[in-house]
């Protein structure tokens, strides 16, 4: 036996694939929608190539025969929006990550996930109506260097048609719990974190979205309860951290608290930015000793949703401001 060879379990109807050989004689199987169970070696026979051009299960002949109980009728209304990315937990560590065509559309598509330095292929393919293809796998642990999923796929069907642009999507997941994302997901019917890529009032036209699920599956994950939902109002497009716009009564503070607050107030503003998808933001700092200026432009630095930032307009700001150029 090897990794990826297809296996059956002895004892049971289960089928799948070998991902791992683990201590003590067990083998782990991913089943079914990238499952995954452990079972002792001697608990499961390969599945020859050939037996599927042979043999038809009744499992299968029952899927079949549902697929044709679902048929569209002619005259039925062409569904033409249902595509998502969608997070299913494996256990309190994993989830898969998959991606679904819950229109009547045929969608070559392709899959990638970008970092700073890398972008790395996940799937390319087809998908046919109503079905979906998993991606690829995250842990939570890793939550805060997750990629942004790139999603590209053009529409098809035989026919004279009037057809979408092609679809364009960047999904880039937030530390941040966000409720309305938890439900069932289309076509694989189970529950998870759905995020529609095709739905029309979103954040931005553009390629480029950002949304935010860590906290709720985290929570989720770990049985707790889960916090209260933080909303991000969309900020101005020009924040003055000049800490009299801030605060009403200053005189009596600290420079330590007037700092603290001026980074309090940069933080909450970027943040939001980056969640509502803006494409720049510009903070007033001042010029005044530099302090300030030097902390956000280190924050900045270190920032893996901001691609550059740079003096904003002279003319306009003088010296005392920074412009933000988000990913």
């Amino acid at each position: 036996m090897n990794i990826g060879d297809k296996v059956r379990l002895v004892h049971g109807r289960e089928e799948g694939v070998i991902y791992a050989f683990l201590p003590g004689n067990v083998v782990e199987i991913e089943i079914e929608d990238g499952f995954r169970i452990p079972v002792l070696r001697n608990e499961i026979v390969t599945i020859s190539p050939v037996e599927s051009q042979r043999m038809v299960k009744p499992e299968e002949t029952k899927a079949v025969a549902a697929r044709v109980d679902v048929i569209v009728p002619r005259n039925a209304p062409f569904a033409e929006k249902g595509i998502y990315l969608a997070f299913i937990s494996v256990n309190d560590r994993t989830l898969t990550v998959h991606v679904i065509n819950n229109t009547d559309w045929i969608l070559p598509f392709t899959a990638v996930a970008a970092s700073e330095s890398v972008s790395r292929g996940l799937a390319a393919g087809v998908l046919q109506p109503r079905t979906s293809q998993k991606l690829t796998e995250v842990e939570m642990k890793d939550f805060e260097s997750w990629p942004v999923f790139d999603i590209h796929a053009l529409y098809f069907r035989e026919g004279n048609h009037q057809l979408p642009i092609a679809l364009n999507k960047r999904i880039r997941c937030r530390a941040q719990s966000f409720y309305k994302n938890k439900g069932k997901v289309p076509v694989l019917g189970k529950e998870g974190f759905v995020y529609q890529l095709d739905e029309e009032n979103l954040k931005r036209e553009t390629p480029g979205i950002s949304e935010d699920v860590a906290g709720e599956i985290k929570a989720r994950m770990l049985g707790q309860a889960a916090p209260e939902q933080n909303s991000l109002p969309k900020p101005e497009q020009v924040i003055d951290l000049h800490i009299e716009k801030l605060v009403n009564n200053h005189k009596s503070l600290s420079s330590d608290a007037i700092l603290k607050k001026q980074l309090d107030v940069f933080e909450s503003n970027l943040e939001s930015a980056i969640a509502n998808g803006m494409e720049e933001i510009t903070f007033i700092h001042g010029a005044g000793s530099g302090a300030l200026k030097n902390e956000l432009h280190r924050r900045l630095g270190k920032n893996q949703h901001v691609q550059f930032f740079k003096d904003a307009l002279k003319e306009k700001f003088g010296y005392g401001a920074t412009l933000v150029k988000i990913k």
